[in-house]
């Protein structure tokens, strides 16, 4: 059984998130006390994947209500600087703002904590229905290829990509799961082949730059992929390496399909292009395998997302249905 990413412990009021850079080899969690450590949490990648970034945020935002409603406004400030692709963080934040203008000042935490338990169980049952939506899709024996981790331990359980394969298995299909590495942090490796193994599921990891080679000697029915936010045309931000992924599934037929709860879509942005795409510290590509290091001379460049243009992509999967192009999320 996989551990909970997410937990408010009501009885010592913290937040526990699953420390998601230590795995697969130690299981622990990291306690936050407060806004300033979820938001610290959020940057340094021990809660990570858009939904459960948002999750995340909503419950440091009832993590200030104790000091008043000056430091939730704060405490909203500063979580908004923390990484600025997932549109989920953003509309967590919006939820919150909302009903914090509200919220009585004799019960500010408890109503804040009770609009972060909805976003939570709200990601839930949306990623249930996205599962449902997406499983019928696959045949009855389906081999799936999936990069980075958009499973239960990147939403607030269950799983958007990875949501549709325990869907598909509920419903008695048989399913293969290829997973990439996903450079350079190696959520594929550590998190998606972990997530899955744990499961039970039949997995196998490649490296990132196989899946071309995949695709053609073996056959692969669907690629699958989380999203961090998906403009109003269906272009659609996730995790580096997923345009080429994208590139490679149109080359040899294979549907390419995008998984992801409605408060990923964002309206306000017409195209792709629009985007805000972080880039990371060059040391997380710096540093190899075997604890040497590129050379100092050598610069890098290291965003952690790309953006898939909409033609690529067969379909995108939210709890309310799949759609297909020309996208019209009503």
């Amino acid at each position: 059984m996989l551990p909970n990413a997410i937990v408010w412990n009501a009885r010592t009021g913290v937040l526990e998130l699953l420390d998601q850079r230590a795995l697969p080899g130690v299981e622990r969690c990291v306690v936050c006390r407060d806004a300033e450590e979820a938001a610290q949490a959020i940057e340094n990648m021990t809660v990570r994947g858009a939904p459960a970034i948002g999750i995340a945020a909503a419950y440091g935002v009832a993590l200030a209500a104790p000091r008043g409603r000056e430091a939730v406004v704060a405490a909203m400030e500063r979580l908004a600087r923390t990484r600025p692709t997932a549109v989920n963080l953003f509309g967590a934040l919006s939820r919150m703002r909302s009903r914090l203008e509200s919220a009585p000042n004799e019960a500010l935490q408890e109503s804040l904590l009770d609009e972060a338990r909805r976003i939570h169980d709200g990601d839930v049952e949306a990623n249930r229905r996205l599962g449902r939506h997406g499983a019928a899709l696959l045949p009855q024996k389906a081999a799936v290829l999936t990069h980075c981790n958009a499973g239960a331990i990147a939403t607030g359980g269950h799983g958007t990509a990875l949501g549709i394969l325990r869907s598909a298995r509920e419903a008695g299909k048989t399913i293969q799961v290829y997973a990439d590495e996903t450079r350079p942090r190696l959520q594929g490796a550590r998190l998606t082949a972990w997530e899955l193994a744990r499961d039970g599921f039949d997995v196998t990891l490649i490296c990132d730059g196989m899946a071309a080679a995949l695709m053609k000697g073996r056959k692969i029915d669907a690629v699958i992929v989380g999203a961090d936010r998906i403009a109003a045309n269906g272009d659609t931000a996730n995790k580096t390496g997923t345009y080429m992924l994208a590139i490679a599934a149109a080359a040899h037929g294979v549907p390419f399909y995008a998984a992801a709860p409605r408060s990923t879509l964002d309206p306000s942005l017409p195209s792709g292009a629009e985007i805000p795409i972080e880039v990371r510290s060059d040391q997380e590509v710096r540093r190899l395998f075997d604890g040497q290091s590129v050379p100092e001379a050598v610069k890098i460049w290291n965003p952690a997302f790309d953006v898939t243009p909409a033609e690529l992509i067969t379909a995108i999967i939210t709890e309310d249905g799949v759609f297909r192009a020309p996208y019209r999320f009503v």
